[in-house]
């Protein structure tokens, strides 16, 4: 499956669950790890545990198979690996805190791209 329709489903299911503040960011030129980084608040611990589940449950659904949950212990932050897709869940409060937005928003040189 195409990258850019596992990131519309990502999107979209992170929007009908009710995920706040819903920001992509392509990481193409700045780092070989994946291709986008998307970016969600959640309301409560709940919530967040509640959205990274539904979304490796939706990608599955498509044939995405090896997807999984880092963070599963924290109550402020979730992390769903979707191979070239990383899809961070924070809490309002640490996703201000850490601030990835700020920090993967400027171009980077393509020989100092991270690995």
């Amino acid at each position: 499956m195409k990258i850019d329709k596992i990131k519309v489903i990502i999107e979209k299911t992170l929007n009908d669950n009710k995920a706040k503040n819903i920001i992509s960011i392509d990481l193409k030129k700045k780092s070989f790890v994946a291709d986008y980084m998307i970016v969600a608040s959640g309301t409560s611990s709940r919530h967040l545990q509640s959205l990274s589940e539904i979304l490796v449950y939706e990608l599955k659904k498509f044939g995405i198979e090896n997807c999984r949950i880092e963070g599963k212990e924290s109550e402020h932050w979730k992390l769903v690996d979707a191979i070239d897709i990383i899809v961070h869940i924070f809490h309002p409060e640490k996703r201000k805190f850490y601030d990835l937005e700020r920090m993967w928003s400027e171009p980077i040189p393509k020989e100092k791209a991270i690995i």
